[in-house]
């Protein structure tokens, strides 16, 4: 009877630390006043991937609840179609979306990214919406949808587009014009496309003076003069800016000199790049220097192992920004000891920690296990642990090793027990951990000790968040 009566703003608190979507449904049978709470959460996003079990009859069942049950779809505000069946009958399938997208009266932000699954109803639907903001779409119209229909989304503040076909290019200029008042963050994500150049974003870049997140990945006709284009362009100043798998010939010394003469990135605080060579960091250290930098995210095109060049890069960028530094991503690339050390110890706001190490830096534990009426005691020694106990505030950490070790290692060298001893010796601040291709939450249980002194004692738990972890985010190519 007490725990009914919970302070309503409790339960709030309460029902905002359940992931899966099963939780949430448990908690809407609690009673009444649960359900009323806990409905709007269950509903308030709604996503299926393509590794989804049964994904494609899910979706299905999505659209069959949101065409029939109106007070349902009015709590969608985020709605993630990354599969779709195309055998189902289409005009079935179709009247279902329609009628399901048309209830969604609160949709702000909107995922339709599997390949032939979009088409002009539903474009037209969403056109229609007063309170959508967001739209990341495949971008192959042909066959499929009329690309002339973008236009006539001009109020959006986050446009992605992913491989765009020809039709949808020719579109990007009088899309950009009519919505880049309000835009503030625009993704073009490409596989070695040659529709994206230099002319697409000097054209696109008049409009977007107010653009605050800008990223372009595998577009090879695209250098350092289209991008130094948009960034003349801006007014607002970037924050965050990706250039990910460009042409070798991408010339970054010249948009760092392009850059040093103006203020164009005096506000960046997130920078991502894909380098071909270790002689690429030089260039890229010289970009940030006026950037407020926060994030930096490099991996490299093929694997290389550091030098005492990568080692000057990480000194230089922690001298300059590591103040302010709260995530560091390296993929494909290795990073000395030494740098993660530094790193750890001369960023005290570093929150996130992704690194390639040798399996030898990792593995060397002393397994120390204590029969008393508490849980086995486990410690690790290793030289990347002793980076990782100088961190002050971390909350996830992720090692990857490099591929040829892994190909002799296996893909998931550390055993749940191993990854609990790295954990141990990381700040208390750790949340997430991982290695290769596995992740972990880090949960905490409360325990009395030998003394009588309640404790918490760290755990490992299932990774259920319905968010990819980012780490297997950063890499595109």
């Amino acid at each position: 009877m007490e725990f009914l009566n919970l302070p309503l703003e409790l339960l709030t608190q309460i029902l905002s630390h359940l992931a899966q979507p099963k939780h949430l449904a448990y908690a809407c049978r609690v009673s009444k006043t649960f359900h009323e709470f806990g409905v709007s959460r269950l509903y308030e996003r709604a996503s299926i991937y393509s590794w989804h079990k049964h994904a494609k009859a899910r979706v299905v069942s999505l659209f069959n609840t949101l065409a029939h049950y109106p007070h349902l779809a009015k709590h969608v505000l985020k709605l993630e179609i990354r599969d779709f069946p195309k055998s189902v009958a289409a005009d079935e399938l179709g009247e279902l979306v329609v009628k399901g997208l048309r209830n969604c009266v609160s949709l702000r932000a909107c995922t339709w990214t599997r390949d032939g699954a979009l088409n002009s109803a539903v474009l037209a639907v969403l056109q229609a919406s007063d309170t959508l903001l967001e739209l990341e779409i495949n971008g192959h119209s042909d066959g499929h949808y009329d690309a002339a229909l973008l236009r006539g989304f001009a109020h959006l503040r986050r446009v992605s587009l992913i491989m765009p076909s020809a039709d949808v290019v020719r579109q990007l200029q009088p899309w950009m014009a009519s919505t880049g008042a309000q835009l503030r963050n625009l993704t073009l994500i490409c596989k070695m496309s040659p529709l994206v150049t230099d002319g697409v974003l000097e054209a696109i870049a008049p409009s977007l003076a107010q653009l605050e997140k800008f990223s372009i990945t595998g577009c090879p006709r695209v250098s350092h003069l289209g991008i130094w284009a948009l960034l003349a362009h801006n007014t607002a100043g970037l924050r965050v800016l990706g250039l990910e798998g460009h042409a070798v010939k991408f010339n970054i010394a010249a948009l760092s000199a392009h850059c040093a003469g103006s203020n164009a990135l005096a506000r960046l605080q997130s920078f991502t790049l894909s380098i071909h060579t270790e002689a690429w960091l030089a260039a890229a250290a010289a970009l940030v220097v006026p950037a407020p930098l926060e994030a930096i995210h490099l991996y490299a095109t093929r694997a290389f192992t550091p030098t005492a060049a990568g080692d000057a890069f990480w000194q230089d960028l922690v001298s300059l920004h590591g103040a302010r530094l709260t995530r560091v991503s390296v993929h494909r690339m290795s990073i000395s000891l030494p740098a993660i050390a530094d790193v750890c110890v001369r960023c005290p706001a570093l929150q996130e920690l992704f690194i390639v190490v040798d399996p030898s830096s990792l593995v060397r534990f002393v397994l120390a296990t204590f029969h008393s009426s508490t849980n086995a005691e486990r410690s690790a020694q290793g030289p990347l642990t002793d980076c990782l106990a100088s961190a002050r505030a971390l909350t996830t950490v992720h090692v990857n090793f490099p591929s040829r070790q892994e190909d002799e290692f296996g893909p998931n060298l550390l055993t749940a027990p191993q990854a609990l001893a790295i954990v141990h010796r990381c700040p208390d601040t750790i949340a997430l951990f991982g290695c290769n291709a596995r992740v972990w939450h880090v949960g905490r249980q409360i325990q009395r000790s030998e003394t009588g002194e309640l404790v918490a004692e760290r755990f490992l738990a299932k990774y259920d968040s319905p968010d990819i972890p980012e780490q297997f985010l950063v890499v595109r190519t």
